[in-house]
């Protein structure tokens, strides 16, 4: 759970210098990418960059500090240059909101990136909401941030957890059958995928059982222990993070791939490098995969990701790559940082090809403020003997998102501007 220490520690940043190119710091501590220029525009992000959450989290910064030093060699936004100002959440609620209220309140930051934790989101909504300040959620899942509790200023670029859930649970269903035992992280993004899979499951005349299971939980044998006896025909692994690879691996010690089929929503590429050659299993969802040789524009960012990084773009990267560069749209179409106008601007938004880098459409619907991304359904395996290390994933099938998410009348989102 939280660090107090790291908590507290995290309260120091460093600055960054970026010009044409791009800078690799290590991102164990807040820092500021800044570039040259006066009065520049503001960007803050707020993301657990520390503890069980921090390779996901670690990965959207760095797409965020690509976008940044890309917007910053072409112009900037309003002819003006960026700055990235990123905080530690620590994966507490409580941190994170009273980051957000900083950023806000003493750097004027004019723009807000957060956070890969859906609790955390959800709440720093409330805090920009109250600020009138754009909010782009990269990575957060639960479905209430652009379902019931949606608000104007906040559009999200990952998918909901029911456009996840949507995409893969009749192919868990065709491939291994309808009994289930869930592993689920005991927080907002857990509770609402498992409700979208219960949701399909049941209808298909399924049956499950399963454990809610605290963050940075480290010995899951008692919850793996109770699966066996159920005896499931598919483990739905819903962890996150440091947690999916412990309990991955620790269903592999146990030897229950033979007695199981596994699978669920995200596998994402960060967890896939962690984990042993024989976890590299499953059926899964990718909300982006850096594979996509029929894509204009993907293999450009890939490469330009492993000159700076020295590693391939994960989801992750492209989520906060994307989010920033919505910022940049927003501004330099409506020639303004006023979040209201921004906002406006953003309904039915289409990125163009450069910037979403997948097929299909991908524009935020004005009903609920959502991305609607592609989907790539798809099988985990070891790489190719001698092949690309991270061949870790085939895309079996490719869901539109407005396919997966349905009537944007049916999440609950009223949009309600302000007067």
């Amino acid at each position: 759970m939280v660090d107090r220490g790291k908590a507290t520690a995290v309260g120091r940043r460093s600055i960054l210098r970026v010009g044409a190119g791009l800078s690799l710091l290590p991102l164990a501590k807040p820092f500021i990418i800044s570039a040259r220029g006066e009065t520049p525009v503001r960007i803050g992000m707020v993301d657990p960059i520390t503890g069980v959450y921090s390779a996901p989290a670690n990965s959207e910064v760095e797409g965020a500090k690509f976008a940044v030093a890309q917007l910053n060699k072409n112009g900037g936004i309003l002819g003006r240059q960026v700055e990235l100002l990123v905080e530690d959440s620590a994966n507490d609620v409580g941190t994170g909101v009273q980051k957000a209220r900083k950023l806000i309140d003493r750097d004027q930051v004019a723009f807000m990136l957060a956070d890969v934790n859906s609790a955390i989101a959800y709440a720093i909504a409330g805090a920009t909401n109250e600020k009138k300040i754009l909010h782009i959620v990269p990575g957060g899942h639960t479905d209430p941030i652009t379902g019931k509790d949606c608000k104007w200023n906040v559009f999200r670029v990952c998918n909901t957890t029911a456009m996840d859930a949507t995409a893969i649970a009749t192919t868990l269903i065709e491939k291994f059958g309808k009994k289930w035992f869930f592993l689920t992280p005991d927080y907002a993004y857990g509770h609402t995928l498992q409700e979208g899979f219960v949701k399909i499951l049941k209808a298909a005349g399924g049956e499950y059982e399963g454990d809610l299971l605290p963050i940075g939980t480290a010995d899951f044998s008692a919850s793996l222990i109770k699966a066996k006896s159920y005896g499931p025909k598919v483990l739905l692994n819903i962890m996150g993070g440091g947690d999916q690879v412990n309990s991955l691996k620790q269903f592999i010690q146990f030897g229950m791939e033979k007695d199981m089929a596994v699978g669920g929503a995200l596998y994402e590429l960060e967890s896939m490098q962690a984990v042993p050659k024989e976890a590299l299993i499953g059926w899964w969802t990718m909300e982006w995969w850096w594979n996509q040789p029929n894509v204009p524009h993907v293999a450009d960012f890939v490469a330009d990701i492993k000159k700076a990084y020295n590693k391939t773009p994960t989801a992750r990267h492209w989520f906060g790559f994307a989010s920033v560069q919505t910022c940049a749209l927003a501004a330099n179409q409506t020639k303004s940082l006023d979040a209201v106008k921004m906002a406006h601007a953003l309904e039915g938004f289409k990125l163009p090809p450069e910037i979403a880098l997948q097929p299909g459409d991908i524009s935020f619907r004005a009903g609920d403020h959502e991305l609607m991304s592609s989907i790539f359904v798809g099988d985990a395996h070891a790489a190719p003997e001698g092949g690309n290390a991270d061949d870790l994933f085939t895309v079996r099938s490719t869901v539109p998102g407005d396919k997966a998410a349905g009537p944007a009348e049916a999440t609950g989102c009223k949009v309600t501007w302000p007067s």
